[in-house]
């Protein structure tokens, strides 16, 4: 919901800070106090176009920020997008200068006028006498339907999801199979040029970490007969020269063992080169097991060269290192099933009409349900539209069979006749923005439980109404105001008594002589005058204001 609304130096407001309650609110006031000028400036913060004439006279840029607590789409949205969650809510602020540039915020980091619009359409959706809602949209009206199904019956998402995704799926084969065709002269040289390179590498047959064990063995062969030489004369000089040194350090230790008996001060060096003796020992033993293992092996030596000298080759050949080749054989591998597969036409062709029949077979089962949605639809909004005074008005959802898309067989589309007698037109070629406006309102109240949307604003809903019609209006806001919060610039007192939240929007001057706007909320005496004012004009009687307590106590 919105929770507050920040305008500063906006067409003729200076500063207005406004707080939000859940449930239903009304504006109300003078015509040209300036009561659309907050949806407008709501717009603005929500991505809407803007330019310079919108600033205040005299200032230097208008400033409108939004603060709305989130829903988990919302909150979805802004982690999908790296905009900081803060407080469980979402700050979205515009920035018009007098020049005409355009700044966006979301939750302090800057944002395009894009992302304000996307995220907006998640936190508000605004009915009114224009063009630009969202039911216009045939996009917005399937989806509405669809979200109406998924309220009656959850699993029907699925159904979405599948004719999503057997369409890609199937659309993926067509034009991997049109790829091959248009372009076959150029699949088979490809094909041909990966046969012949994966037949170089599989007769190589370089196996992961060869590379390194090969070069190691080839150190090891081409310097053995420098290491057997000097693994001799460490061992020669330890244990098997006329003085070895493992002989003189037993020898040492032999007499310093005598002499600890006699002073025990020599316990330590004792102590310290006993070890040593046993480790010259245990270096004997390995010296003498290393002279074993390591012979001179020409013949295994040229072997060793030559393999490398194939790996190296072959790298060159295909311009990576030698470490690299069994990587790049199992990715030609790879690419050469692929286009094996690819130039399988005939295999394609039968691929691609399974993946159609399973295409349409799902969106054959999603047409069903929608056409039993969209007749319910249309009887309830028809019924709705007979209590805002459009008596023997229609509404029907039709279900146009359109080529198979990512959607579905049919494109959803909403047609509307004002009246008995009048042939359903789209809704977007209705002529009356009142009739627009009221059918908007109808089809809100209907679908209030399938949409996401918690905030729901309604610009003058009630122009060409009156009388009973308009407490039906009223009561409708007021309902719809249970589950979702409700905006409403009114006329009608009918329609202002039933708000949860009043707001009187006024025109006043400064003392420069400037025109501002000025909005204040009403307290129980006040909204008395106020709807008295509604219902009398200037000059308010005490019957008028009797009659402004009664619609009030209703």
């Amino acid at each position: 919901m919105l929770r507050t609304l920040t305008i500063r130096d906006f067409v003729i407001v200076d500063t207005i800070e406004l707080e939000f309650s859940n449930g239903f609110t009304v504006f109300t006031g003078e015509t040209g106090a300036g009561k659309s000028i907050l949806i407008d400036a709501l717009q603005l913060a929500l991505g809407g176009r803007g330019d310079a004439s919108m600033v205040r006279e005299g200032a230097a840029k208008a400033d409108i920020s939004a603060d709305f607590a989130l829903t988990p789409a919302a909150t979805s949205w802004i982690e999908q997008n790296e905009f900081a969650v803060e407080e469980g809510g979402a700050l979205l602020r515009r920035v018009i200068d007098n020049a005409g540039r355009s700044k966006a915020y979301i939750n302090g980091i800057a944002a395009t006028a894009g992302q304000l619009r996307e995220l907006g359409e998640l936190l508000v959706d605004i009915h009114g006498q224009h063009a630009h809602q969202s039911l216009l949209k045939q996009d917005a009206q399937r989806a509405l339907l669809d979200n109406q199904i998924a309220v009656r019956d959850p699993e029907s998402t699925a159904q979405v999801h599948a004719v999503a995704t057997c369409y890609k799926a199937w659309r993926a084969l067509a034009r991997q199979r049109e790829e091959f065709e248009t372009n076959a002269k150029n699949v088979l040289l490809e094909r041909e040029r990966l046969e012949w390179q994966v037949g170089e590498l599989d007769k190589l047959a370089v196996k992961p970490g060869e590379w390194t064990e090969i070069t190691n063995e080839h150190s090891r062969l081409s310097h053995a007969a420098s290491l057997l030489e000097g693994a001799q004369e460490a061992l020669n000089a330890i244990s098997e020269s006329e003085q070895p040194i493992l002989s003189q350090l037993s020898s040492m230790n032999q007499k310093l063992a005598k002499l600890v008996d006699v002073d025990a001060g020599l316990q330590n060096v004792l102590d310290c080169m006993e070890p040593a003796r046993i480790q010259l020992q245990e270096a004997v033993y390995a010296l003498n097991d290393y002279i074993d293992k390591v012979e001179l092996d020409p013949e295994r030596l040229a072997q060793v060269d030559a393999r490398m000298d194939a790996i190296h080759s072959t790298a060159r050949k295909f311009r990576v290192t030698p470490e690299e080749l069994p990587d790049e054989h199992a990715t030609l591998k790879a690419k050469l099933r692929q286009l094996a597969d690819a130039t399988d036409v005939e295999g394609l062709r039968r691929q691609e009409e399974k993946a159609k029949a399973a295409y349409v077979e799902v969106a054959a089962a999603l047409s069903s349900t929608r056409r039993e949605a969209a007749q319910r639809l249309s009887e309830q909004v028809s019924e709705a539209m007979q209590e805002l005074s459009m008596n023997g008005g229609r509404f029907v959802v039709a279900l146009n069979p359109c080529e198979p898309a990512v959607y579905g067989m049919e494109q959803v589309e909403f047609l509307v006749a004002g009246h008995a007698g009048v042939a359903p037109r789209p809704l977007a070629k209705v002529a009356s923005g009142g009739e627009l406006a009221r059918i908007s309102l109808a089809i809100a109240v209907i679908t209030s439980h399938a949409t996401t949307v918690p905030t729901l604003i309604f610009d003058e809903v009630d122009t060409g109404i009156g009388g009973g019609v308009a407490e039906v209006v009223g009561r409708l806001l007021k309902r719809l105001g249970h589950s979702r919060q409700v905006l409403c610039v009114t006329h009608l007192p009918q329609v202002a008594s039933q708000a949860n939240q009043h707001f009187q929007v006024a025109k006043g001057t400064t003392g420069e002589g400037k025109t501002v706007s000025r909005i204040d909320v009403l307290d129980k005496k006040e909204r008395v005058e106020e709807v008295a004012r509604m219902l009398g004009g200037i000059e308010i009687t005490e019957t008028t204001r009797k009659h402004a307590r009664e619609l009030l106590a209703s």
